[in-house]
């Protein structure tokens, strides 16, 4: 079966969707802080209102495996979609700060069992030898969606005002949830569901070595990844450069990033985990030890250019690595804590900037995030052939898995 073949019954049920999620993100996300402003938030407070997202999605990957794992990945999207709809109508009809917040973070935790939902799903549907091209695309379709969704959002603006952004989200969201409701649970799943559940706290107890390993390097690579975000502006404002040129910036980056995508779960398929995702570390790290020697727009939007290389090419390892590792019997629980290491560095990244920031050189703060990426880079390397080795073992599905296999 090739690749195209086998992932084509995907595209209207996870990929779609995938895009159509992302674009109701991405129009939001510009829209959130100038909200927050609007409703009497200082700057710092707007910042805080605009990472209680993330925080959500951390917050949301405890009980997330424990959800799909008792509902089955169908009715979890059905009732992510839920939450995430209410979360974005609060947001939108907020007269405070705080209700802002709530509705912030509501949409962060319907993202994490969103999220989940889907990977359990394609953990289970999609052949391991198609597996890295499936999450890479899927990862890919996110991030296309994101970088429509400011474009889309700001033609709503100009009718409707600022909010118009969190209307396009909650279509977005409803459209994404009805799409991916119409595709049964796997049999798998259905099966899984007659039986008992593992909790987090026993999978973080028995998987703990492995948490504590490679978990630590996805963790790192979630902080690298994240804190482009608040890097890339951070730098062009203390060059000088004015919001169109930011924007500029950040949009040549992403059409970069979107590139890479599908060939980095390709080359995974054929050639394993390792091959791509320590280069991406490598490449991410470079980039944030090259950025404090950009001085214009030219040499800024280069590394732009390289960090879009590397971040493109990890599209889709933390989710091929956390399905390959997951035990059959107990994989959203599993897939949860894993998760909960990549959001953990999400979230934890681009406050560690801002928190080093206020005490070094902006300078110094981005070099270090850099090092953190290098570190990520080494742990990868070590850890991945142990706990996802490559070609993986003839017996790995449905029997077993290699976590397994290394902690029997």
């Amino acid at each position: 079966m090739s690749g195209e073949t086998g992932l084509k019954p995907l595209v209207t049920t996870v990929f779609v969707p995938a895009a159509i999620f992302g674009i109701g993100q991405g129009a939001a996300a510009p829209v959130m802080a100038l909200t927050a402003r609007e409703l009497g938030a200082s700057v710092a407070v707007s910042g805080l209102i605009v990472a209680v997202v993330g925080l959500g999605a951390v917050l949301g990957d405890l009980p997330a495996g424990r959800i799909v794992a008792r509902f089955g990945e169908r009715r979890s999207i059905i009732g992510g979609s839920a939450v995430g709809a209410t979360g974005v109508l609060v947001c939108l009809l907020a007269q405070s700060p705080w209700m802002l917040g709530v509705g912030a973070l509501l949409t962060g935790l319907a993202n994490a069992v969103w999220g989940l939902a889907r990977q359990s799903y394609l953990a289970d549907a999609v052949p391991i030898g198609l597996r890295a091209r499936a999450m890479s695309s899927f990862a890919a379709m996110w991030r296309l969606g994101f970088f429509v969704g400011p474009l889309l959002g700001a033609a709503v603006i100009l009718v409707v005002g600022a909010r118009g952004g969190f209307m396009v989200q909650f279509v977005g969201v409803v459209l994404s949830g009805w799409l991916m409701s119409r595709v049964p649970d796997p049999p798998r799943r259905s099966a899984a569901a007659v039986g008992g559940h593992a909790t987090l706290p026993s999978i973080l107890r028995r998987h703990r070595k492995l948490l504590a390993t490679l978990g630590a390097g996805s963790l790192m690579m979630g902080a690298a990844r994240a804190s482009r975000e608040a890097v890339l502006p951070l730098w062009a404002a203390h060059l000088g450069l004015d919001a169109a040129q930011v924007s500029l910036v950040f949009g040549v980056g992403a059409a970069v990033d979107l590139l890479c995508s599908y060939p980095a779960g390709h080359f995974m398929d054929r050639y394993g985990r390792r091959f791509i995702a320590v280069p991406s570390l490598l490449v991410i790290g470079a980039s944030y030890l090259a950025l404090p020697f950009s001085h214009d727009l030219w040499s800024i939007g280069t590394v732009a250019v390289v960090m879009g290389i590397g971040n493109g090419l990890g599209n889709g390892v933390i989710m091929t690595l956390g399905a390959d590792i997951a035990p059959p019997a107990t994989r959203a629980e599993f897939l949860a804590a894993w998760r909960l290491t990549h959001d953990t560095g999400m979230f934890a990244g681009p406050f560690g900037v801002g928190a080093l920031a206020a005490v070094v050189p902006l300078g110094a703060a981005v070099a270090a995030i850099g090092g953190a990426a290098l570190v990520g880079a080494g742990l990868l390397f070590r850890f991945i052939p142990i706990y996802s080795p490559w070609p993986p073992p003839p017996a790995a599905e449905p029997d077993s898995s290699p976590l397994e296999k290394q902690e029997a």
